[in-house]
């Protein structure tokens, strides 16, 4: 039987700050202003976004572990702490560094949780529409979640004339002779 646990989760979720660290470096610093529309996140406040994510997630299934009811006030501080610990890294550098830190520091946190830890299940108000979850689940959402704000990020790297890595990539495949 194939194992998917934390330390596989974090191998997995370096893999995909990895790729949105690649991103970061390639878009120019002074494209960090840019938006897909006026009514979508800039590059900077994506990269800011994604920053906060594992801040939460790292306080509610670590120092907040037991708590296994999440109720919209909690989720609300959570989130907003979150947003203010990502706006503040204003500048490319601090957001390059901040995203190898603090995404160090996740996958460090993934792989120390035991399979107890992980299965717990923690609910929320209102299960018809919001059904609970083990913590498995709510941090592989943290990876899902970083991977879709990627991809918006990989349009915008089209929309600046920037061909994503991972196209590159998979052309550098496809045009290498067969065999290779």
């Amino acid at each position: 039987m194939n194992y998917y646990g934390g330390k596989e989760l974090a191998a997995s979720f370096r893999t995909v700050r990895k790729n949105t660290l690649q991103i970061a470096h390639e878009i120019p610093e002074d494209q960090y202003s840019h938006r897909a529309t006026k009514d979508t996140r800039s590059v900077l406040e994506t990269l800011q976004h994604i920053l906060g994510n594992t801040t939460w997630h790292q306080k509610l299934h670590g120092q907040d572990s037991k708590k296994t009811f999440v109720s919209f006030e909690d989720f609300g501080a959570y989130t907003a702490g979150a947003a203010q610990y990502g706006a503040s890294f204003t500048t490319k550098a601090a957001v390059i560094k901040a995203l190898e830190t603090e995404g160090q520091k996740f996958a460090a946190f993934l792989e120390s949780l035991p399979d107890a830890t992980l299965a717990q299940v923690v609910s929320f108000p209102d299960p018809a529409n919001h059904p609970a979850k083990t913590r498995f689940e709510m941090l592989l959402g943290v990876k899902e979640h970083e991977m879709h704000h990627r991809a918006q990020l990989m349009i915008v790297q089209r929309q600046l004339g920037i061909v994503p890595h991972l196209t590159r990539m998979r052309e550098q495949r496809q045009a290498a002779p067969a065999g290779r």
